[in-house]
């Protein structure tokens, strides 16, 4: 009798067993720990953020420090971006073969380095050879980041906890321009790069002493040579492709989200690089520090934006798939970007140039500040749920996935931002913004349709989509 009990019940064990062993994995860490990882990448995501926010209202200072052209220093903001753009990829791609944990201390020190070097940079070529290396030693913030989500939160809590990281990251671009404003105007901007450089030997020391490897067990890279027997040993050298991510560009699912939050996103600099020329010209301030200033109210816009778009887009995830009957359709996620997509990004860079142009004195710099503070928000409430989305659906390789979307977007940006001062200079600040608007307009389109034919255009290609028992 004891045997037929068995022989019944040991399949229905055996069913279960890969579903239990996938909760398992992640109750390897306390609640209260994974908020301090949650924490500590968020430190290290801010940084990239941090390094271009306190750029923005130093730019008059340093063009004047180094005798060039505000449009010529421009150029540092560019290469930040493709530098931040191509270590991500790399970052991410060793990620999932040597895991988080390396990667973040191979890195780090770089940006120390470069940070360094750019404080003492005496002319333009120096400061751009050091800021490459600056912005790519703190690159595998967001990306490297957004993998740690995926390592250690469940589907159901993903976007909570992407919100949270987003919002953590997001205070640079609250508070680094107001803190550079300040360094430019009562210090000097070169003091504010050696800052940054002790923020980076902070983050590292916290990273060195208190960061865990959050890769799932044997899922990394090394982890597979080592059970097939081709290496025994912990550490392996090996030459990986930086651009590998970018092959992931081929779901056209990846590619849609990447390219409509370049367009949603692209308004945020449209607004922001130009700002000490564009709002601060028109509405005569001259202090660095104010100009610095405005920049907050985008910040707090995101800072707002990131945790409500998570819970939210989680809310959405658990409804629909309630509403299914326990089905999980991964484009649900992106429910939660279409009313910033539609509304308060494009509307709101649109009333800047608008307001900017036609509406002089108080007025008129009270309403840019306003629409600043929705451009953010509105940016946030696409990106947050656009990012747990990239790690649902490719949560093996989630470090990667997330490489591919804001690195495909960051290399977009390189070339868009270095337009953006030549256009305004040429076309005005009316129909630099109004084209922004409509980018937006398309990206939000572009999610509409991702959401109404997901299913469909994952069929297209598949480059190794998750599904519900292994997410």
């Amino acid at each position: 009798m004891t045997s037929e009990i068995m022989s019944e019940e040991t399949p229905l064990l055996s069913d279960l067993l890969p579903n239990v062993k996938h909760e398992l994995v992640y109750q390897r860490f306390s609640p209260g720990y994974k908020k301090f990882i949650v924490g500590v990448v968020s430190w290290c995501g801010l940084m990239p953020l941090f390094i271009s926010g306190t750029f923005y209202p130093s730019i008059p200072e340093i063009a004047k420090d180094l005798n060039t052209t505000g449009q010529n220093v421009s150029l540092a903001v560019s290469l930040s971006v493709f530098a931040t753009s191509i270590g991500a990829l790399a970052a991410a791609s060793y990620s999932t073969f040597y895991g988080r944990r390396p990667v973040y201390l191979i890195a780090l020190p770089l940006s120390i380095i470069g940070s360094i070097g750019v404080a003492a940079a005496p002319n333009m070529p120096q400061l751009l050879f050091w800021r490459f290396w600056q912005c790519s030693g703190a690159s595998p913030g967001m990306a490297v980041g957004a993998g740690v989500i995926g390592d250690i939160y469940r589907l159901e809590e993903r976007g909570t906890a992407m919100g949270f990281f987003l919002a953590g990251i997001l205070l640079g671009p609250a508070l680094a321009p107001p803190i550079g404003g300040l360094a430019a105007q009562y210090a000097s901007w070169r003091f504010m790069q050696l800052c940054l450089g002790i923020f980076g030997l902070i983050a590292f020391a916290i990273m060195f002493f208190t960061f865990p490897e959050t890769s799932h067990p044997g899922a990394r890279g090394i982890d597979a040579l080592r059970q097939s027997g081709r290496s025994e040993r912990s550490w392996l050298p090996v030459l990986i492709n930086p651009l590998q991510p970018l092959n992931l560009l081929r779901s056209p699912n990846v590619f849609s989200v990447s390219v409509a939050g370049f367009f949603l996103l692209l308004t945020d600099y449209v607004l922001l690089v130009p700002l000490a020329y564009t709002i601060g010209k028109r509405y005569h301030i001259d202090n660095s520090a104010l100009i610095g200033a405005c920049f907050l109210p985008c910040g707090l816009g995101n800072m707002v934006g990131a945790p409500i778009a998570g819970r939210i887009s989680d809310k959405i995830i658990v409804h629909w798939k309630q509403k299914r009957g326990g089905v999980w359709y991964p484009e649900d996620r992106l429910r939660a970007t279409l009313l910033g997509a539609l509304t308060f990004v494009p509307l709101s860079v649109l009333g800047c140039g608008l307001v900017t142009h036609y509406i002089e004195g108080p007025i008129g710099l009270v309403l840019n500040l306003i629409l600043l503070f929705f451009n953010g928000f509105g940016v946030d409430l696409v990106l947050s749920p656009s990012a747990a989305y990239t790690v649902d659906v490719l949560h093996s390789r989630s470090a990667e996935a997330m490489a591919c979307n804001s690195g495909f977007r960051s290399f977009l940006l390189t070339f868009a931002i270095a337009g953006i001062m030549p256009m305004i200079n040429t076309y005005g600040i009316v129909a630099t913004n109004t084209l922004s608007a409509a980018l937006a307009w398309i990206g939000c389109m572009m999610l509409a349709l991702t959401i109404r034919y997901g299913d469909k255009m994952r069929a297209w290609v598949d480059v190794g989509y998750s599904n519900a028992d292994n997410n």
